[in-house]
Order: C-alpha cells, then sequence, then structure tokens
C-alpha cells in the first residue's frame, strides 16, 4: 500500500474528503490508501497518521464479532459502526458495505439500507458485492443519488457457494467476465470500483476502461490485493498490523501489534497478580 499524502490533505488537515477528491487523485495519477476501520477511536488515530479513506466493511463479523466469515454482519451493526467512524473521523471518506442479505431480496430494500447509510450513519458511499444481473439496481442506486462502489472481482460473500475464499480472473474467460462486468457497472452509474484478488494484468485492463462514458472522467479504481496499478488501495486494518491470526499474502503486516498487546496484557496481568498495582496507595484521598 502506498503511503503517499495528497498535498492538499497535508496543508488542510480540516478538509472534507469527498468523491471529488478521489476523482481529481485518480485523473492526476496520485495512488492513495484506505483501510478497514470499526470504531470511533481507531479512526481518529487513523486519520492523524495520513490514512484519509475508511472501508467500514462487512469484514467486521469476523475482526470484532468473531466469525469466521463475512456473511453474518448485519444492517444494525454496520450502521453503528459506520456512524462510530464518522465521529471518530468527521472529514474522512467514508465507505459502508452493505452486508449479505441487505440488498438480495428487492431493489426498495436495497435503495432503503443504502440511503440509510447515507443519512442515519453518515456515509459517503455504499458497497455492493456485485456481478451483471445487478445492473439494474447499481442504475437505481445512482439514480437515486446513492454514490456506489461496485465491487467485482473475489467476492466474499460468496463464500458459501463458491466453498471458500479464492481468487478469481485467473482464466481468460473468466477475466473478460470481470472487465465486461466493470464496465457495465460504469455505464449503469457505479461512482467506484473495488476490484479484489485478481491478477495484476485484469486490474490494468480494469484501468484502461475505469471512463465514465457520460463525462468522460475517470472512474476510480481501488484495489484489494489486485496489483499496483489501481488508484487506490484498501486492506483490512488487523491484517495490517498483525492482529489476525493469518493475513492475505497481499496484506503483508507492518507492525506485529497483536504480540505488544499480548506483551501489554501479561504485565499488567503480573502487576496485579503480584500487588504492585496501587501498591503505595490509591490515587484518591478522603476531604474530610
Amino acid at each position: 500500500m502506498t503511503t503517499a499524502i495528497p498535498t492538499d490533505i497535508t496543508t488542510d488537515p480540516g478538509k472534507r474528503i469527498t468523491l471529488r477528491d478521489w476523482r481529481r487523485w485518480a485523473r492526476d495519477k496520485q495512488p492513495f490508501g484506505m483501510l478497514t476501520c470499526y470504531d470511533a477511536t481507531t479512526a481518529r488515530w487513523l486519520w492523524r497518521g495520513g490514512v484519509h479513506s475508511f472501508l467500514v466493511g462487512d469484514t467486521a463479523a469476523q475482526m470484532v464479532y468473531g466469525h469466521d466469515s463475512t456473511l453474518p454482519a448485519t444492517m444494525p451493526q454496520l450502521l453503528d459502526l459506520t456512524a462510530a467512524v464518522r465521529r471518530g473521523a468527521p472529514h474522512a471518506l467514508v465507505m459502508a458495505d452493505m452486508p449479505f442479505g441487505s440488498y438480495h431480496e428487492s431493489e426498495a430494500q436495497a435503495v432503503r439500507n443504502a440511503v440509510a447509510f447515507l443519512k442515519d450513519a453518515g456515509a459517503d458511499l455504499v458497497k455492493l458485492e456485485v456481478d451483471a444481473s445487478h445492473a439494474t439496481l447499481v442504475e437505481k442506486l445512482a439514480h437515486a443519488g446513492v454514490p456506489v462502489v461496485a465491487h467485482i472481482g473475489s467476492r466474499p460473500q460468496q463464500v458459501r457457494a463458491t466453498g471458500g475464499f479464492q481468487s478469481a480472473g485467473r482464466q481468460h474467460k473468466e477475466a473478460d467476465k470481470i472487465v465486461d462486468t466493470a464496465q457495465l457497472m460504469i455505464a449503469m452509474g457505479a461512482s467506484v470500483l473495488l476490484v479484489e484478488a485478481v491478477p495484476d494484468e485484469v486490474s490494468e485492463r480494469i484501468m484502461d476502461k475505469a471512463i465514465d462514458p457520460q463525462s468522460g472522467e475517470r472512474v476510480p479504481v481501488i484495489g484489494c490485493g489486485a496489483g499496483p496499478a489501481c488508484d487506490g488501495h484498501v486492506v483490512v486494518l488487523h491484517d495490517l498490523l498483525g492482529l489476525s491470526d493469518w493475513q492475505p499474502p497481499f496484506a503483508p503486516p507492518v507492525v506485529n501489534l497483536g504480540e505488544q498487546l499480548q506483551h501489554a496484557a501479561k504485565r499488567w496481568a503480573d502487576q496485579c497478580a503480584d500487588g504492585k498495582y496501587l501498591a503505595d496507595g490509591g490515587v484518591y484521598q478522603m476531604k474530610d
């Protein structure tokens, strides 16, 4: 992941980041980093560290709630987490993840839930895992004024259907299908593409075609393990910090925070067990 920080952010830390900034960075070939985030405190520190775009992902089902996949994430959970991230980083661009089952029943259900992320939780964009069958839904959301992030390539919400997590686009026929889906989603009004776990050649082809046919503007492409060509890159925060027991090959930890946390916990437990905590007396005294 790049650590480049666009100049306008470093000189104006109170500036609200918007989709317009992403489009400008994509046009100017200024790569940027994005991380998943699930709480206000972490959002605040990540913003201070130079990460100004967050995905409140359905990966919260795994990282926050302890499930073995993203499927158990619910609308109430992600609405609460998205609102928390917004409070922690009020000037960040916040992308909310539409959880499994929140947009599959009907277009009316999808619009209602997507609008809730914008109105109730303060999200800037909503992300849906899509294929060609979602074209009319993406169009309907775009017409309603909802900025849609079309998630293509590997789609973790399909884990039960595929029998496990896997990369995508490694065969020519499948690669062509992903590129065609990318073009279709743009034509239907998707504001951003998120491409997960595909070969470099596939993301490069998508980048070449990521142009809005109406405006002629570049459509930002966010990669998640999709090679270096993408405009921006996102990984799961817990993987980057070494807090997860396993990290995908495209998200090597930059620090082993898990071990540091473990050592800190042991020091605290030992301090209490040895009677050393507040051994010299408490910090409060009687007033009379």
